[in-house]
């Protein structure tokens, strides 16, 4: 399993039935994980002292239960990244840590480039795997359906000071977009994808990442070029394991190119039990 040791402001306290106790640069917070499912004793002290509670509803959804004070937002920083933080509705923060394995791993292909570097983004929400490229001097392109995450990445941007990079920020669904990509016959460097596990589209199509997930990878292979670095596709649907999508890509991406295909489990460290928590899946097709 991947994962980062490198966080300063974030941290993931401790998991129990179903729960997480995370620190959020000084706001404790605790929200659901339906893959705790072991009930190991909550001896913490900071389980019943926690700023903010995540509570599902029976009926769907859920609500935040705030017990002491905590301001709207507030930042925290990955190395020389900043993020901005807010309790949204579904449990989110905007921001997920473990994905900054990630981000290392991006910025590193980028260095080693030695040359000018174009990346695509999809799906890219509020921008943590757009920030990380623009630090690293490469051109982005930032695609996500919803204008209020591309605002939202936006300001990470500016937290960050790249915000005066090489970027294009667009509202639009990910397939129409690398559709009208291929027709103008551009090219990407390094195309990294986060696709949700379901969604519906603005003409209300449905999207079910299972179903959908190799014809959208053979679609952005269109996207790539003879020295192309790099794909990235994460993964949050139980059903498609890290193995699946290194398979896809093997089918599609590295037939065309060759190259090296990996894929794995990425995690976070628990500070009280040592053990570390699977948070996703990652497969990368490497030249």
């Amino acid at each position: 399993m991947r994962y980062t040791k490198d966080w300063k402001d974030y941290e993931l306290i401790d998991c129990s039935s179903g729960e997480r106790l995370e620190r959020w640069g000084d706001i404790i917070l605790v929200r659901p994980d339906p893959q705790v499912i072991w009930k190991t004793p909550k001896t913490n002290p900071l389980w019943k002292k926690a700023n903010a509670y995540y509570h599902r509803s029976k009926s769907g959804g859920g609500a935040w239960d705030v017990r002491s004070k905590m301001p709207p937002f507030w930042s925290i920083n990955y190395k020389d990244l900043t993020f901005n933080i807010k309790t949204m509705g579904f449990k989110h923060t905007g921001l997920f840590p473990e994905q900054a394995v990630n981000w290392d791993y991006t910025r590193e292909i980028i260095r080693k480039a030695g040359r000018p570097v174009k990346v695509l983004n999809l799906f890219a929400y509020t921008g943590g795997a757009t920030i990380a490229p623009l630090s690293e001097n490469a051109q982005v392109v930032h695609v996500d359906a919803s204008k209020g995450m591309v605002a939202w990445a936006k300001e990470n941007a500016v937290s960050s000071g790249v915000a005066d990079g090489s970027v294009r920020w667009i509202v639009d669904d990910c397939i129409k977009f690398v559709q009208r990509e291929i027709r103008r016959g551009n090219k990407y460097d390094i195309i990294i994808m986060d696709p949700p596990s379901y969604g519906r589209g603005p003409g209300g199509e449905v999207w079910k990442l299972e179903d959908e997930v190799y014809g959208f990878v053979e679609l952005c292979s269109e996207l790539l070029y003879e020295d192309s670095l790099m794909m990235l596709i994460n993964s949050y649907t139980t059903g498609l394991s890290s193995s699946v999508m290194e398979y896809i890509l093997g089918a599609v991406v590295k037939k065309k190119f060759g190259g090296r295909i990996s894929s794995s489990e990425i995690g976070l460290p628990v500070t009280e039990t040592g053990m570390i928590l699977p948070c996703g899946a990652s497969a990368i097709w490497e030249k």
